[in-house]
């Protein structure tokens, strides 16, 4: 039996385990995306991006272990509306920025946990609209969020020129 632990964690203090899941994210979203950049291009200023996230936008980053093995995190953070939203909400909402689960550790529920966890948070904390993307061909992660009550509002179309 697995024992899964999930906490929530510093990035900035978790910096080489969270550039590691960050790296196999951008590895699997390449697989899925040709488009994706190499995360050795990118990695300074992305690792820059979320600990700013994490610390001027409320972010919270929650990472699941199994029998005390990091084997996965989501992260998410408040972002404001400005005045230029065309949707009835108003208020805060929780962006989905990333998530991740290491292979070997797929398909025991620990995504769908750390889902609850970070959804919880920001509900305490008066959220009411979570958004997120994911791509158009990952079909399991848009199963997972079908089926816990996330609907597709939107398709993003884009050419390159």
């Amino acid at each position: 039996m697995n024992n899964i632990e999930i906490k929530e964690v510093v990035i900035a203090d978790e910096y080489a385990m969270m550039a590691g899941f960050m790296r196999g994210l951008h590895e699997h979203e390449h697989e899925l995306y040709d488009k994706t950049a190499a995360w050795s291009d990118i990695e300074a200023a992305y690792m820059r991006h979320v600990i700013t996230a994490q610390q001027e936008q409320e972010g919270v980053c929650v990472v699941g272990y199994v029998d005390g093995v990091p084997a996965g995190f989501i992260f998410g953070y408040a972002e404001d509306e400005d005045d230029s939203r065309i949707e009835l909400h108003k208020g805060k909402e929780l962006y989905v920025s990333d998530g991740y689960i290491v292979p070997e550790y797929r398909r025991l529920g620990l995504y769908r946990k750390l889902n609850e966890r970070l959804e919880k948070v920001f509900i305490e904390r008066g959220v009411q609209r979570i958004v997120r993307f994911t791509l158009l061909n990952n079909a399991r992660m848009r199963a997972l969020l079908e089926s816990e009550g996330y609907v597709v509002t939107r398709l993003m179309y884009e050419k390159w020129v």
